[in-house]
């Protein structure tokens, strides 16, 4: 596993990772707090719900963890998947708030954070395309 230097990394990079890491952890080791911002008039929160933000936290926590571990094209690689995987993050909270799946508070929030990730893996993948040390040889 290939780390590339700290200078080859832009900002965007690394708030991503923080980012991931952050949400990946909250769903895998406090699941039930998430839950409860999604739907809060369900007491104790769905066994099925536990399992699947426990699932979506380790993916999560893994994917911040690529982030600050690859370099070079794999990392170009695992922005551009990660503009994917936020855009449907985003498209999804989105949804859920249209329909009011979700309390309006928790539709904007989670639609805003994922935003923030798509805009930010288009930032980094953009960064190491124009970066000398990111161009394609």
């Amino acid at each position: 596993m290939a780390t590339a230097p700290a200078s080859s990394r832009p900002v965007s990079v690394y708030l991503l990772a923080g980012i991931r890491l952050f949400n990946g952890a909250a769903g895998l080791l406090a699941p039930e707090l998430l839950i409860r911002r999604f739907d809060p008039d369900r007491d104790p929160p769905s066994p099925a719900a536990v399992y699947a933000f426990r699932l979506f936290g380790i993916r999560t926590v893994l994917l911040g963890l690529d982030l600050l571990t690859h370099s070079g094209e794999q990392l170009r690689d695992d922005l551009r998947d990660g503009i994917l995987i936020h855009g449907s993050d985003t498209a999804t909270a989105a949804t859920l708030g249209i329909h009011g799946d979700v309390p309006p508070r928790t539709a904007f929030l989670t639609t805003f954070i994922s935003a923030v990730n798509t805009a930010l893996a288009v930032a980094g993948t953009a960064a190491l395309a124009t970066s000398p040390k990111g161009r394609r040889p």
